[in-house]
């Protein structure tokens, strides 16, 4: 796949996807006769993986870091899955903490609207 078809795929810049490149998110990805980027299965799995990643707020270091674990072989089994287990961890207490935050905006609606209705509008959702 070109870069173009990349960037489509994923919803990332053509520029993002070179950035992960050059930092070593992604391996080197493979340039066809023209030098042309050819992304693989393998390049977009790794995307894939990324970008989950980075959606879910994971740090660019700590991508860099799990990416360069695993490249060292299987020996880093055990310190990827601890890497993993604290994001996982991180993520979770942040969610609790959005949470909370969606019931006091809950909350706060839910007052504008019976202060709307006590004075014969509506309100607005």
């Amino acid at each position: 796949m070109t870069i173009a078809e990349v960037s489509k795929k994923f919803t990332l810049s053509q520029d993002t996807l070179r950035y992960y490149e050059r930092i070593g998110l992604i391996p080197s990805v493979s340039r066809n006769k023209s030098g042309i980027r050819d992304y693989s299965e393998e390049d977009c799995r790794w995307i894939e993986f990324i970008k989950c990643m980075r959606d879910a707020g994971l740090p660019i270091e700590v991508l860099i870091e799990y990416v360069r674990l695993y490249q060292l072989g299987d020996s880093t089994f055990e310190a990827r899955k601890e890497l993993l287990i604290e994001q996982r961890d991180l993520l979770a207490a942040r969610l609790k903490e959005m949470e909370g935050t969606l019931e006091k905006l809950n909350y706060k609606v839910s007052s504008y609207k019976k202060i709307g209705l006590a004075k014969g509008n509506e309100g607005e959702d």
